[in-house]
């Protein structure tokens, strides 16, 4: 790995208790008897009501109703079938519509554990399952490159493309990367190399532990600013590139996943050049809906750290 809004999840059906009033009650119940109904009684043995005190007043269940499970559609069972992410999203109703589902619970075709998908949560407290996960597919990136870890899955090195491109156009300046796709094997030394310098909370604080790295997924990237040179991560947020970047990277399928004040709900420092590729309809609804955690983003716990 090199950050609260508050939201509120849509509530889950409840049962609305309806009290008639007794006056309602008694004349429904007369007019049954006039009308011959099943409560008719032959009229020598008709008897008055009982004081209201001692009626017990019937309660009628109203179910409220709830939208539709998702997965029954056609189109999102095809589209996760054919393992394309951005049709599942648009097949829910875009991004907004998918993560309000996924959130309360409504989408058991969606798992948030599930590796191969660009919606995976993997922090301290979800690891990566299997642990040595390896993507199907990564592609060097086109950007320059300061270390040898400069692939990412297509649809991610595309979409970092398109922003470096767009950040240029607009005077922005030049990005490069520091890291991108990051084997188990390779996180371990990396992790190491952590507690070596700092101690264990030191590394923990800045560095995932081996299977617990989003760069794993091939989904993430530490970008850099570069002109005749390239600076370092901690320079990042400060120059015009950061800038950019922390505005415009929802625009192209990014968030910037650990952001300022939110240690207690990742577990990492802020990390201005590290960003995470959700796809363009997630990455939007999470910029709009004003999130800061991919946890609040989906209704996941906090991850400030792992588990026991």
């Amino acid at each position: 790995m090199s950050g609260t809004h508050s939201r509120h999840a849509s509530r889950a059906p409840r049962a609305v208790t309806v009290a008639l009033p007794i006056g309602v009650l008694f004349t429904a119940v007369a007019s049954l008897a006039t009308l011959g109904g099943p409560l008719a009684t032959p009229a020598a043995e008709t008897e008055l009501p009982a004081p209201a005190a001692a009626l017990a007043l019937p309660h009628v269940e109203v179910a409220e109703s709830r939208a539709a499970n998702p997965c029954g559609d056609d189109a999102v069972r095809t589209a996760l079938k054919d393992g394309d992410d951005d049709a599942v999203v648009a097949a829910f109703g875009g991004g907004e519509a998918f993560r309000a589902a996924v959130s309360v619970g409504n989408a058991p075709c969606i798992s948030l554990a599930d590796p191969d998908r660009t919606w995976v949560v993997v922090n301290k407290r979800r690891p990566l399952r299997p642990t040595e996960f390896v993507p199907d597919a990564l592609t060097p990136v086109s950007l320059r490159s300061t270390t040898p870890s400069d692939r990412l899955r297509p649809e991610a090195a595309q979409a970092l493309a398109d922003m470096a491109d767009a950040a240029r156009d607009a005077g922005a300046g030049t990005l490069g990367i520091n890291n991108g796709y990051r084997s188990y094997g390779v996180q371990q030394l990396t992790y190491s190399s952590h507690v070596r310098a700092q101690g264990q909370d030191g590394a923990d604080a800045g560095s995932a532990r081996p299977g617990y790295s989003e760069h794993q997924t091939g989904l993430a990237i530490d970008v850099i600013a570069c002109g005749s040179g390239c600076s370092g991560l901690d320079a990042f947020g400060a120059t015009t590139q950061g800038g950019w970047v922390a505005e415009h990277a929802w625009e192209h399928g990014f968030i910037v996943r650990y952001e300022h004040g939110e240690r207690t709900t990742t577990g990492y420092m802020p990390e201005p050049w590290h960003l995470r590729y959700l796809g363009p309809e997630l990455a939007a609804a999470y910029h709009h809906g004003g999130f800061r955690t991919l946890e609040e983003f989906f209704g996941l716990p906090a991850a400030s750290d792992y588990a026991p």
